[in-house]
């Protein structure tokens, strides 16, 4: 049974300061970032439930800097990977080294801390460099922790793996594995501005005149939040919804829309309605509510499913993306009444 903790008085005050704090770090953003209102806000929900992102789009739609940005403004301990053809995994988690006492002559194994040990890791291009050593953030992700030489090294709380994905049609590019894909909470498209907004980034990131930002919260306030988030009432018609919406995406499923079947190699597992569910709370909370709203699932199906997903040949063909299969199960599946 699910636990209502809406009517105590500690957690809608946390509720009103995590609906308060999305609207300072906005204003905050905007001192730098222009326009992607969507991939702003489904970055921040998804942080304050304490999920990892990765940020998809062209080159020069500013993902990096928004995630450099975000970093500033919660007070965060920032470390940048960039991801290339011959990076390693050690170079991802650490590694161990030989060192010699001078003055007792004993040798010992040292760990040296990778660039994994911070509150936020940037993996930038995370689909530029090999398999081998994408999942060297597998264990990393999961369980936020290091294992080497049969030791274990805890990774600093809170921790956050923010990628970014530049398009597949470049050279020089390797698709992510399923599994690890699906470590990642969100998948947040960023896209070409406006004709108007672009002409402002132009005007504004060629001046010489310098923006400061100026921080907001803390890491104990993301941790804080993240366990505000999960005391967000999820209606069991709700849970219910999200649940066979998931199933429905998978061409396995007796009684799946033909379009799925048609269309759709394989679905969206487990940990997709779990993030389904986790991303409408938050949401909620960003919002001051205590309850879990139709819209609030609604809006993050999209970001949670859109790398969840694969494609078959014939979408391929008939040129169906992932977000049209979205919005068609969206059209197709019941939803359910308010009550």
């Amino acid at each position: 049974m699910t636990q209502n903790h809406g009517g105590s008085e500690s957690h809608k005050a946390v509720l009103d300061k995590i609906k308060n704090t999305r609207n300072d770090i906005i204003r905050e953003l905007r001192k730098l970032i222009v326009g992607q209102p969507e991939p702003i806000d489904q970055l921040l929900a998804g942080m304050f439930a304490g999920g990892h992102s990765m940020i998809q789009g062209p080159p020069g739609t500013a993902k990096t800097v928004l995630i450099s940005s975000i970093a500033k403004v919660m007070d965060l301990e920032c470390k940048r990977i960039q991801f290339t053809p011959d990076l390693m995994p050690s170079d991802i988690s650490g590694t161990e080294i030989l060192e010699e006492d001078k003055t007792t002559g004993h040798r010992f194994v040292k760990f040296v801390q990778g660039p994994v040990f911070a509150n936020m890791v940037i993996a930038d291009e995370i689909n530029r460099t090999p398999p081998k050593t994408q999942a060297a953030l597998l264990e990393v992700m999961q369980e936020k922790q290091v294992t080497l030489g049969g030791k274990t090294y805890p990774l600093p709380k809170p921790f956050y793996v923010l990628a970014t994905q530049i398009s597949m049609e470049q050279e020089g590019t390797y698709p992510l594995p399923e599994a690890q894909q699906d470590r990642f909470m969100l998948a947040i498209m960023m896209k070409y501005l406006p004709d108007d907004e672009e002409v402002t980034v132009v005007r504004n990131s060629t001046g010489a005149s310098k923006i400061k930002l100026d921080k907001v919260i803390t890491g104990n306030d993301l941790i804080t939040f993240n366990k505000a988030v999960r005391d967000v009432a999820l209606p069991e018609n709700l849970g219910g919804y999200i649940v066979d919406f998931v199933a429905s995406s998978r061409p396995v499923k007796q009684g799946c829309p033909d379009f799925i079947k048609e269309y759709v190699s394989w679905g969206a597992g487990l940990r997709a309605s779990q993030n389904i569910s986790l991303m409408s709370k938050s949401i909620a909370a960003m919002d001051g509510r205590a309850t879990v709203e139709l819209e609030d699932v609604v809006n993050a199906i999209i970001p949670v499913l859109r790398h969840r997903i694969g494609l078959s040949f014939r979408a391929e063909v008939d040129r169906v993306t992932v977000e049209d299969i979205i919005h068609k199960l969206i059209q197709a599946i019941p939803k359910p009444h308010k009550g």
